[in-house]
């Protein structure tokens, strides 16, 4: 009965897939970006709704300026956790860089729903209008 209730499917290869984790955030913390980039895509073509590997590779994606594809990553990460505040700025400075300025705004709105009080918001949203 315990197993009935879990939120999770049981991953069997679950210790292998901690380790890739482990690597991937190794590989991010030494700014191996391309390294980084390439073991975090293979490991989302074997576990494609793991949030945190998705912010990860979109926030990498975004520090090399590829834009489109960071928002692909996070539009994914926001389908499994739609109110992380960090995914949908982050979101919102990539249609920032691509001048779409309305979808930034309505990342921004939403950003305001969860956190009323968010500087990095008030401060986004001020390069927006002007």
């Amino acid at each position: 009965m315990v197993g009935l209730f879990r939120r999770e499917p049981k991953d069997p290869q679950k210790k292998k897939n901690v380790a890739k984790i482990k690597e991937l955030q190794k590989l991010v913390k030494e700014k191996k970006y391309d390294e980084a980039l390439k073991s975090g895509t293979e490991y989302l073509a074997k576990v494609p709704n793991n949030h945190d590997v998705l912010f990860t590779v979109g926030g990498i994606c975004y520090l090399k300026k590829k834009y489109r594809t960071a928002i692909s990553y996070f539009g994914k990460a926001l389908e499994i956790g739609s109110y992380d505040i960090d995914v949908l700025l982050l979101k919102a400075y990539s249609h920032q860089k691509l001048n779409e300025n309305k979808l930034a705004i309505q990342c921004c709105d939403k950003i305001k729903e969860i956190d009323p009080k968010n500087k990095s918001v008030a401060e986004l949203l001020s390069q927006l209008e002007s």
